[in-house]
Parts: C-alpha cells; structure tokens; sequence
C-alpha cells in the first residue's frame, strides 16, 4: 500500500515539474533571421548569450540568403498558416509592407521608457515605426558602398587604394598580373545589385542616385549617366573568376581573406569574416569606400520585427527588444558583426579603425544629406521594384542583353513594378 502512495507522490511530483517545466519553457523567443555565415552566426550569438543570462530560450530559424528574400517567403508561409515566429529580421520596405497587413506587434511603451526617439537616427525610424507606432527593433546600420582589399595584394600593387573608378580598373590590372582573380563576385541578384549600386553612386554622385534610384525618374534611368554606369559593369565583370555565378557572398570574402582574390565590393558585414578568421584592419586587409563615393554612404539596417504572438509570449519579446536596444549589446553586437550601432549615443572606443570610420561616415553623411538607402539591401524601393532592377542588372551583368537594351529595359521595368 505504501509503495502504491509513494507512486502517486511521484508521480505528481513529476506532473508538477513537467508543468513547471513546460511553463519555463514557454519564456522563448522563436527567431527567423538570415544570419547563416560564420562571422554572422557568431554575432548573433551574443543576443541569445544575452538572452539566456535572463532565463529566455531561443528558438533558431535560419534561412539561409544573403538579401533576406528567401527568409521572407519562409514568413509568409508561417503567419500564412497562423503560426508567426516571435521575431523576425527584417530590411527597409519589406517592414513596411509586413506592418501594413496589421500581423506585427506594438513596441511604443518600451520604446518610450528607453527614450528611443532620442537615440535612433530618423532614417531608421523610417523603418521602425509604423503610422507613429514602433513596431521594430533596429540592431545596426550597416553601409554597402564598401571596398575590402587584401592588403599583400595591394602593398605588392603599389600600396595606393583607388580613389576612382579609373584608379580601380587600373589596381584590378595589377592583380591580375599576379595571377589572382582580381574582384571576388558571386553572381546572385542581391550581390550584382550591391555592386551596381555602388558604381551608380561612383558615376553620378548622391544627387544622380537619388533621382534615378530613390525617385526612380525615367530620364535618369535612361540617361547618358546610367550608360557609363552599365559600360563600367561590363568593364568589372572581365575581372571575375569563372566560377562567380551563384556563389554565396562569404565565399567570396574568404577568397580575398585567403589571398586567391585581390578585392571585393560588398557592405560591411564583409567585416565579421575577417575577423572570425583573425586578421586584422591596416595589417591585413584595408577597408575603402566603394571608389568615387567618399563622403556618401548607402545604408541599410538590420531590425527585429516583432509579430503580434499573444500575450503569453508578450514578456519574452520585450525583453528581446530590449536587449538588442542596450548600448552594450550594441557594442558587443556591432563590433563582431562589421555594422555600426543604431544608437548615436554609442562611444567607438571599442571599435577597430574600419568600424569607426563608418560611424565617422555615417554621421558626416548623415549631417551633409550624403546619406541614402541601398536599393539591394531593400531601403531606396519597394521589393517589386528592386526585382524588377535585379532582373535587368543581373541580364547585362552576363551578357544575356547589351547595354542599349539595358537603357530601354530598365525604366520599362521599374515602371511596370511600380
């Protein structure tokens, strides 16, 4: 008889940590991201390290892509079906769009007792909040029109980095006198466009980006000035391997980590590469902006949207947000990941000599209207019209239409996704 009592005891001994356990592990943020590579994953370690250290479970959801557009349609599969993640990593437009169908949720009471308004630069509130509310949580500002150039190549080149695109053509002839592939490329959409951008801004200057990009006008799409700019990426493309089409970014970069590649155009995330694989900015590599566009900085920002998941897991997802708003998190995140903060009350004192010359980029282009969002990385248009620029960026890049049909496409195109 006794033993039977000591059975039930146990038993519901056990119920009662089976529940408390069920009810702990409930306090979990699930967490759709794009952050797959290793200087990446690395940096959003930090996050769940922070989170965990406050008792909150984290739930991975990688999708891997470099421009977040296979994330996105992981997302609408699951808020499709009912089933939202608590958190979402989220670009520009695409925050826009996801707000609008009214499934994200509200951020207003923390963002007010943190004195958000105060610390995040107006670009990123663009993006964060939703007709006056926040609905997101901005990680970082991270900038595409950057330059990485393996520092041997270079000093054995001559030492000079480019100050123009005519300096560039020239350094890329040097590298290939060296038997290495001059300009490491993968030939995705999202990157063809990453380096596009990049030379519309070298060719035309902010201005002529703004109102070819930004306001999409017609003429300057068609313009004289765009020609230069697709003659020049059929002039870059004679200096990628052979094997570039469909290569993921961080293969590139580890391309120029390791020697075989001279440079590579990519934002800053390109950062976190190099530093995973220990080297170091001025000994090891040199970190430029894109030739022809210093004192101009596209951007883009990395936010954690968070999706309406009910009030049971309401408690979890401020305490994310908060964490990823803490200034030392900021730090901690930014520093590994090759971004800078969101926040401007963030010191760099512990940011190495790339990181802060893009927080000095970034806010003297932001203080002289040199500031602009990148069109690849989904902060200048609407995902339908930055497809429609893909597909035609992405045909004269290899060859499946000339230049003048470029020219006559490309305006069609954006008119059309408009």
């Amino acid at each position: 008889m006794k033993i039977g009592i000591f059975s039930k005891l146990a038993a519901g001994a056990a119920m009662i940590a089976l529940t408390a356990g069920a009810a702990k592990a409930q306090e979990s943020v699930e967490v759709l991201h794009w952050w797959t590579s290793g200087g990446e994953a690395a940096a959003l370690n930090v996050l769940k390290e922070n989170l965990q250290k406050q008792g909150i479970g984290w739930q991975d959801m990688p999708v891997a892509g470099g421009s977040g557009v296979q994330a996105m349609t992981a997302l609408r599969a699951r808020v499709t079906s009912g089933d939202p993640p608590t958190a979402v990593q989220m670009l520009g437009f695409d925050i826009k769009d996801w707000a609008e169908m009214g499934v994200v949720g509200n951020l207003n009471d923390l963002a007010t007792e943190q004195g958000w308004d105060k610390v995040i630069p107006a670009a990123l509130q663009e993006f964060s909040k939703f007709d006056g509310d926040w609905i997101a949580a901005p990680v970082n500002v991270h900038s595409t029109n950057w330059l990485w150039l393996n520092k041997a190549a270079l000093d054995k080149a001559g030492g000079e980095p480019p100050k123009n695109m005519d300096e560039l053509f020239a350094l890329l002839d040097k590298f290939k006198e060296q038997g290495i592939t001059p300009l490491a490329h993968g030939g995705q959409p999202w990157q063809d466009g990453t380096l596009w951008e990049s030379v519309v801004l070298s060719v035309g200057g902010m201005d002529f980006y703004k109102k070819a990009v930004i306001e999409a006008d017609a003429e300057a799409l068609s313009s004289d000035t765009m020609r230069q700019v697709f003659d020049n990426m059929s002039k870059l493309r004679e200096y990628f391997d052979a094997n570039f089409s469909g290569r993921d970014w961080n293969l590139s970069t580890a391309l120029v980590i390791e020697g075989q590649a001279g440079a590579q155009q990519m934002g800053d995330w390109s950062k976190g590469e190099w530093l995973r694989a220990e080297k170091k900015p001025g000994e090891d590599f040199v970190c430029i902006r894109f030739p022809g566009t210093q004192g101009s900085v596209l951007f883009n920002s990395d936010q954690f949207v968070m999706f309406d998941v009910g009030e049971d897991k309401r408690n979890a997802q401020l305490k994310m947000a908060a964490a990823v708003e803490d200034p030392a998190f900021q730090i901690a995140f930014n520093t590994v990941k090759g971004s800078v903060p969101a926040r401007t009350d963030v010191p760099d004192t512990e940011f190495d000599d790339c990181g802060k010359k893009g927080m000095k980029d970034l806010a003297e282009a932001a203080a002289s209207g040199n500031l602009a969002g990148s069109l690849a990385h989904g902060h200048a248009q609407p995902s339908s019209v930055k497809e429609a620029v893909f597909d035609v960026v992405t045909q004269h890049l290899n060859g499946q239409i000339t230049t003048d049909q470029a020219l006559e496409r490309l305006p069609q195109a954006v008119a059309a996704a408009q």
